[in-house]
């Protein structure tokens, strides 16, 4: 079920994929200021406060770079402190210079809206992001999410700080499971059968197995157009794994089926595709 938020007090809809504290943070792409492409894997090893806003150019969201930027200052060893909007990079880069932002790193998502689609965090009506403090640790692990519900108000920075010192000191070095992603196929891939397959099949939940080669899924929406923008966030994230479904969209349905080539038949990737498409929240 989709995030309600509002704005001045309309109500709006946060949409993506559902994440969770505990949870391996998904993988997402941005920009510098300099237009480079940076990923998740960019900051591994580090602590990250990431604050997501809806634009510089608000004085909510000026404000909330600028209080972040003060107390991470010399407060924290190993923290790297991230801000992500969808204002264009060169603007973001401008703010930052004229402002005097050292101690946090603003990055767009103007392109793809990936974070806010990975991290369900963008606003169907706006194509923004909400306003958001999400703690990853340094293993990529989602210890501490805050969404604010009224978009005008500022984050409450005493319960960020406060849980990121907690995440700062009980790091752990042990080996933790990554977010799942499609691999990419070398050669020839043996396609899943027998058991095997079952196993795969019964951790996901409403698609249909045809000849045992095919994962087929039908989503039913209001109409066209919210079809289409399904669509739209599907194509992103399976841009992003490297797996591309096949799609039929028909008015208001749209019929998802996944295979993969390579293999002639069923693999791991396909699985791990199905699930990812059953966390997006629309």
């Amino acid at each position: 079920m989709a995030i309600k938020v509002a704005f001045k007090g309309t109500s709006m809809t946060l949409v993506g994929r559902r994440i969770k504290e505990g949870m391996p943070g998904p993988d997402f792409k941005v920009v510098d200021g300099d237009s480079k492409e940076v990923t998740l894997s960019d900051f591994k090893g580090k602590t990250k406060l990431i604050t997501t806003y809806l634009s510089l150019d608000t004085p909510v969201c000026d404000g909330q770079l600028k209080e972040f930027n003060k107390q991470i200052r010399g407060a924290f060893e190993d923290v790297l402190a991230i801000g992500i909007s969808k204002d264009l990079p060169f603007a973001s880069k401008r703010f930052c210079a004229m402002n005097e932002i050292e101690d946090i790193k603003a990055f767009s998502d103007y392109k793809t809206s990936s974070f806010g689609i990975n991290y369900g965090l963008l606003i169907k009506e706006a194509n923004l992001l909400g306003r958001s403090v999400i703690i990853l640790d340094k293993n990529d692990v989602i210890r501490y999410i805050q969404v604010v519900n009224e978009m005008t108000r500022a984050p409450d920075y005493d319960d960020a700080l406060k849980r990121l010192s907690e995440v700062e000191k009980i790091q752990k070095d042990e080996k933790v499971q990554e977010a799942p992603r499609c691999k990419a196929c070398a050669g020839f891939t043996e396609p899943l059968s027998g058991k095997e397959l079952e196993d795969f099949r019964s951790k996901v939940t409403g698609w249909e197995l045809l000849e045992g080669k095919k994962l087929v899924k039908e989503f039913k929406f209001a109409d066209f157009a919210e079809a289409k923008y399904f669509l739209d966030l599907l194509c992103v994230i399976a841009q992003e794994q490297g797996h591309h479904p096949n799609f039929n969209l028909i008015y208001n349905k749209l019929r998802v089926s996944l295979t993969t080539h390579a293999a002639g038949g069923l693999t791991e990737n396909d699985f791990i595709m199905a699930k990812i498409i059953d966390e997006v929240n629309l």
